[in-house]
């Protein structure tokens, strides 16, 4: 302590600032290092539950005096327990699940439960193991489900059950797609309940569309099969990721009834015939002029007279003719494709020019003609209802690389930050021990220091103290034997002798290195 004093005491001013600052600046940086080092690494153990579920989960790992930190609806726990907890608070039955399933029915007893309230439970029950399912998707976070039956009335036949699903994902919204899987999931498993019944409802996209939508073959399924199928025939050509294809594709949207029927009149064929004849004969026995005498019993028509004979005879013909008719009703739904358009954008083909360099050129139009009449085929392109395609060569841009590898996680407990942050605080406790506490601790050393003549600082010391070169034995210092030729040691017994005046040398040394002031 007292040579550190001693040192500290022959320091300036300006030096005595510079080594508190350093001596601070090392302390903070050590223990700086010493805490990102030694903090655990933390991993996502659950994410997205509920208040009561998490709280349960929390109370688990208290319990089990386990590390834990909660950062906004996640719980964190130290990576190298992460899957050994995730299996034990699995075996105790955590996270809980809100939604409860049949076994709701188990509490029932024959005794006080009426058939509404075992209808009320059922029901529920149903809700849960519903729910329950659904959550086995790895895209949907959580799920209700809410069915509503009509009630025992025998003269309402026309109410069918109805129901609701709402859900929520873990990022983006449900497609369509996996919206109607949903509507066939629930509409399965209650009797009576049409797909048309159900209706999804996701927390961000709002009501998904209709069962028909998904079913439709036009629209956004076409393109992206489209899609896909013509990016699949030209990696075969120009290898996997130069090339990209987007197909816009015009769907019919109304919905179309026609009814047609043809009669070809040269396709006649006789299958009947029917044949009428007639004949019909009458007798006149009066004669002569017709007169008002005529008329009278006392006239003329009282005597006799001529007699006139008429005949009448009639025949018709008819024949049944069967005639070729065709009759067609063709209804026409939303789908059908109305009109197409394909661009293709290729990449440029790598060459390697006279100098040995890989450069980039466009392909040629023989090569891309072929390319074109390949896609065209594939997604069935044509012309006539006023498609187009279009194939363009152009050199594609690097994508910059976002985010970090996904790494799977090793044996050992300390990940590559965590070395360096080790590494970095060795180094810095290294450098501290050396240049910092070991020369405060080692005043002796301040004669490493630039000295200046030694022949100046020697005549500060009594000569006349010192033994002439002729009066002494250079192999014996007061009585000790020394190795001959050894003036380090010499000099070393004369310091332990006379140690004041040593002190006031090097004193002499440290404010003044250059030797001005003795110059």
């Amino acid at each position: 302590m007292d040579s550190l004093m001693t040192v500290w005491s022959g320091l300036n001013a300006g030096r005595r600032a510079i080594v508190v600052l350093a001596t601070i600046a090392m302390f903070v940086t050590v223990f700086a290092l010493s805490r990102g080092a030694t903090k655990q690494d933390m991993s996502l153990l659950y994410a997205g539950l509920e208040e009561r579920a998490a709280g349960d989960v929390i109370t688990a790992l208290e319990q089990q005096g386990v590390a834990y930190d909660v950062r906004g609806s996640g719980i964190y726990v130290p990576t190298v327990q992460r899957d050994q907890l995730r299996m034990t608070l699995a075996g105790q039955g955590l996270p809980a699940n809100s939604s409860q399933g049949y076994e709701l029915l188990d509490s029932l007893t024959g005794f006080g439960t009426t058939s509404q309230m075992f209808d009320a439970a059922y029901w529920r029950a149903k809700e849960g193991e519903l729910a329950r399912t659904i959550l086995t998707s790895p895209y949907v976070r959580s799920a209700r489900v809410h069915i509503s039956t009509p009630t025992n009335r025998p003269f309402q036949r026309e109410d069918r059950p109805t129901a609701s699903v709402t859900v929520s994902t873990g990022s983006g919204t449900l497609s369509p797609a996996q919206a109607n899987a949903l509507r066939y999931l629930v509409a399965s498993s209650v009797s009576g309940l049409a797909p048309e019944n159900v209706a999804v409802i996701d927390g961000e996209g709002g009501l998904i569309g209709g069962s028909d939508e998904g079913n439709q073959p036009g629209g956004q399924a076409l393109s992206e099969e489209l899609q896909a199928r013509a990016e699949r025939l030209l990696a075969a050509r120009v290898g996997y990721g130069n090339a990209v294809v987007e197909v816009s594709v015009e769907t019919v949207t109304e919905q179309e009834s026609i009814v047609e029927r043809l009669i070809d009149p040269d396709s006649r064929v006789a299958i009947s015939t029917e044949v009428e004849e007639r004949s019909n004969t009458s007798n006149d026995s009066r004669g002569g002029d017709v007169t008002v005498a005529s008329n009278l019993p006392t006239g003329d028509a009282a005597g006799g007279g001529g007699t006139s004979t008429s005949e009448d005879s009639e025949t018709r013909s008819l024949t049944n003719y069967e005639v070729s008719e065709t009759s067609r009703e063709v209804l026409r739904n939303p789908g059908a494709v109305r009109r197409m358009t394909v661009a293709v954008l290729v990449n440029n083909a790598t060459v390697t020019d006279d100098d040995g360099n890989l450069v980039s050129e466009p392909r040629d139009e023989e090569e891309l003609l072929a390319l074109q009449e390949l896609v065209a085929s594939a997604v069935g392109l044509d012309e006539t209802r006023g498609d187009e395609i279009t194939v363009r060569s152009m050199a594609f841009e690097a994508p910059e690389v976002l985010g970090t590898e996904a790494v799977e996680p090793g044996g050992l407990p300390l990940d590559m930050m965590s070395l360096i942050q080790i590494g970095v605080l060795a180094l810095v406790a290294l450098i501290l021990g050396l240049f910092v506490v070991r020369p405060i601790l080692s005043p002796r050393k301040a004669a490493a220091l630039p000295a200046p003549d030694m022949g100046n600082q020697m005549g500060a010391l009594d000569q006349n103290a010192l033994p002439s070169p002729d009066d002494r034995d250079p192999r014996v210092i007061d009585g000790e034997a020394v190795p001959e030729g050894d003036p380090v040691t010499r000099l070393r017994k004369m310091i332990d002798e006379r140690q004041d005046e040593t002190i006031q040398i090097l004193q002499s040394w440290v404010e003044d290195p250059d030797g001005k002031e003795h110059a």
